[in-house]
């Protein structure tokens, strides 16, 4: 009985190994990157809008930077 137990856990073992490195694709391809630059995938509908919030909120907080690029008002960087 102990046998067949031990069968079926390296069996599982073996089937969750498989599903995962199944999976684990790291890079995006040349090919699906057009994809990724697609209008839907932008996440603020209005760019203008965004601008003048990030100009208020520069204003306000009297700090710039943090959307992307290094850098700050406070020089603590």
């Amino acid at each position: 009985m102990a046998s067949r137990s031990s069968f079926n856990f390296n069996i599982l073992v073996v089937l969750l190994v498989i599903a995962a490195t199944a999976c684990g694709r790291t890079a995006v391809r040349a090919s699906e990157k057009e994809f990724l630059a697609d209008q839907v995938m932008v996440f603020d509908n209005d760019p203008h809008a965004t601008e003048s919030d990030d100009h208020i909120m520069t204003n306000r907080e009297g700090a710039s930077g943090g959307h992307g690029a290094g850098g700050g008002g406070c020089g603590c960087n």
